[in-house]
């Protein structure tokens, strides 16, 4: 099995990483990128999930989504990889082209490969959980029943 590495938003699998320029819309809010997505759900006021939304790159909305001085919800550990789940899914829903290029993916092993990111990537040393790859992985299966 081939392995289809990943990190930052280019190249032909550019399209996995949540900065890509692939919007999603739910619940009549469009987000920019699927990192505006995940990071807004970080809280559950709008005052701070409307400043994430509203963030005009996804490197500034990440950086105010891991700012400890916003009250992060007490569940988040419990809820982030279900939440990942979900932007994947509208991204691919919505946007044609990540899904075609996840499904050209056949059984590869996808790999967020992150240096700095132990937990959505594999880490500098491949020993992170690439929890990233994993749940692009689980999406693929999914749509591959469909």
């Amino acid at each position: 099995m081939a392995e289809i590495k990943f990190w930052k938003n280019i190249g032909p699998y550019g399209c996995f990483c949540n900065f890509s320029k692939h919007p999603v819309e739910e619940d009549g809010i469009v987000y920019l990128t699927t990192e505006h997505y995940f990071q807004s759900k970080k809280f559950l006021d709008e005052e701070n999930k409307m400043d994430i939304i509203n963030s005009s790159t996804p490197h500034l909305c990440a950086q105010k989504g891991r700012e400890r001085t916003r009250p992060l919800r007490k569940d988040w550990e419990n809820v982030k990889d279900d939440i990942m789940y979900e932007a994947l899914k509208l991204k691919c829903e919505q946007n044609p082209v990540v899904k075609a290029a996840l499904l050209s993916t056949r059984d590869d092993i996808i790999i967020e490969d992150s240096p700095i990111d132990f937990y959505w990537g594999c880490g500098k040393d491949g020993s992170g959980k690439n929890m990233l790859g994993i749940l692009w992985m689980k999406l693929r299966e999914e749509l591959r029943k469909e």
